[in-house]
């Protein structure tokens, strides 16, 4: 046992470290990994308290991809205080420094705030389709992205393909999550169910460009089944692209990212990165070769971790 007290003693140094400085979101995730609870049973828990929080939006508020501001976020946090065996008051004074603290006026902050903004929008997209989070029940034991950009430089869409398992029985959808880029017309976009997969309902919001829509199965799946399937979006509505990134909420399976550039718009250079929150810096750097016949660029990420992962390219 003397490892496992070990491992307590670092996680509650780190709580007790976080709690007295901050930021926020790091003392949430001190908290949450010092007490040992996934985020599902953190829910169930607020939901004890009579508090309805999204596991998305738990998600992002220990990444610092999102600030709780809103009174029922409030009302959430002080339920995590007495959750997580916190001292009272303990995050709400955390919360109260970020807001007293002035966010520096460069791109990285507007970037922090387009992404609070389009979290708190998918939190109410998702709950219009009766979802917490958009997996909703399954485990992504592997996802392949591919990537158009077409001869205006714009994202002529993209194509998903998901290999999932069902964390519990009944499973019978996957709500899929666009963010077009900057510009576009969600209400525009097209939804194709490309294999094993219909598609059922489709929210949109045009201010922050996300589309959202029901992948319904042709089974109903039991828990520990496997399910593969396929779906393309069609976009093409705004301007010219920079960059793609997906996020992840948690640790997950192989994901695979290819970007295909159209002949008439090749970029000059192309590179991936990683980023462990919207609002800290970009790492992880790595130029990447554009292929010869095909003039695309891809990645390969063989486990997931939480944060975010992109492909980014410049053009003439």
């Amino acid at each position: 046992m003397p490892h496992a007290t070990q491992h307590l003693d670092v996680a509650t140094a780190e709580l007790d470290s976080a709690l007295r400085g901050g930021p926020f979101h790091v003392a949430l995730r001190a908290a949450i990994a010092a007490r040992g609870l996934p985020l599902q049973r953190v829910q169930h828990h607020l939901s004890r308290h009579g508090v309805k929080v999204g596991v998305t939006s738990l998600s992002y508020w220990q990444q610092g991809a999102r600030r709780p501001q809103r009174p029922e976020s409030l009302r959430a946090v002080r339920a995590l205080e007495e959750i997580l065996q916190l001292p009272e008051e303990s995050l709400i004074r955390l919360l109260a420094e970020a807001d007293e603290t002035p966010r520096p006026g460069g791109p990285a902050a507007r970037s922090y705030r387009a992404c609070a903004e389009a979290s708190g929008v998918l939190d109410r997209l998702l709950s219009e389709l009766d979802h917490p989070s958009p997996e909703g029940g399954v485990h992504t034991l592997g996802h392949h992205e591919r990537i158009m950009i077409g001869p205006r430089r714009q994202l002529a869409g993209r194509e998903s393909q998901h290999i999932v398992r069902a964390q519990r029985d009944g499973v019978d959808r996957f709500v899929a999550v666009h963010h077009g880029d900057p510009g576009c017309a969600p209400a525009r976009m097209t939804v194709h169910a490309l294999e094993n997969c219909r598609t059922g309902r489709v929210r949109t919001h045009h201010d922050t460009g996300v589309l959202v829509t029901e992948l319904l199965f042709d089974t109903r799946l039991r828990a520990g089944d496997t399910h593969l399937f396929r779906y393309g979006v069609e976009d093409g509505t705004a301007g010219a692209s920079r960059e793609y990134v997906r996020g992840f909420g948690s640790a997950g399976g192989q994901y695979a990212l290819q970007v295909r550039f159209d002949a008439a718009a090749l970029p000059v250079r192309c590179h991936r990165f990683t980023q462990h929150s919207p609002a800290a810096p970009r790492g992880g750097r790595q130029e990447l070769a554009l292929s010869g016949r095909h003039h695309s660029v891809h990645l390969v990420e063989p486990r997931v971790r939480s944060g975010m992962l992109g492909i980014g390219w410049d053009w003439d």
